[in-house]
């Protein structure tokens, strides 16, 4: 047996073990949004298809009633300025809130010199919207006829259209935001507050008697799916100091 000392760690080895170890967090945080993006999808045709067989029909019917008057279907639980104030929680996942958002943010985003993140925020947007009417269209599911709307509706019911745009908005400007902070409180503030702007929006579709829960629980996932795909471009359009045009 050799009385030797070990051949100290080359300088490149050495660097080479230094780079990996700063690179992993990223690559996490990368592997992370590409497992949310695909259990995301996953939930949101697991859903689907269970409606589609009709598994889902009878708990939908549950949980509607539950949120109603049962001497009359047509009151919601609840004083008049709750089911106010959720309307106007429900307009917080609207076509005109949310593409006032999204320009302002844009627009935001251009006159700061981050040309590119503006145009994305657009486009995923729009590709986002694209995609939940194109969900609508090939579920074709009615709207609920058990108890009386108190909004008015112009679209098929799965997925629910302001549950999944919310998501998309929301968390994919609050992902945004979050990575350009150091803070981590104010990273979780952040995104705690779009989820919960989320889950209000969602909510509120369901009170209001014009969405299955069902609906709402496809929304979220296929948006939330859509916004962590999304939060990946970003950080493929935009270097990590966030300062190139």
């Amino acid at each position: 047996m050799s009385d030797k000392p070990e051949k100290p760690q080359s300088s490149a080895e050495a660097g080479q073990l230094r780079r990996w170890l700063e690179r992993w967090p990223v690559e996490a945080e990368v592997l992370l949004a590409l497992s949310a993006t695909a259990a995301g999808v996953l939930a949101f045709l697991l859903i689907g298809g269970t409606v589609i067989n009709g598994g889902l029909h009878g708990l939908d019917e549950a949980l509607l009633l539950a949120l109603r008057n049962p001497a009359d279907v047509s009151d919601p639980v609840g004083p008049v300025w709750f089911e106010e104030l959720v309307r106007d929680m429900t307009a917080l996942g609207s076509t005109a809130v949310l593409t006032l958002l999204v320009i302002a943010v844009s627009g935001f985003l251009y006159l700061t010199g981050r040309t590119r993140k503006a145009v994305g925020v657009l486009v995923w947007s729009a590709a986002g919207t694209a995609l939940s009417h194109l969900s609508k269209l090939g579920f074709a599911r009615p709207r609920p006829d058990l108890v009386p709307h108190a909004a008015e509706v112009f679209t098929p019911s799965f997925p629910s259209g302001h549950a999944m745009l919310s998501a998309v908005i929301y968390l994919t400007l609050g992902a945004m935001i979050a990575t350009a902070q150091h803070d981590r409180r104010t990273k979780l503030y952040v995104l705690c507050f779009a989820i919960m702007l989320t889950l209000l929006v969602g909510s509120s579709r369901v009170y209001l008697g014009v969405h299955w829960p069902s609906d709402v629980l496809a929304g979220w996932a296929l948006g939330a799916a859509w916004a962590c795909l999304g939060w990946l471009v970003f950080r493929r359009l935009e270097p990590r100091n966030d300062s190139a045009q």
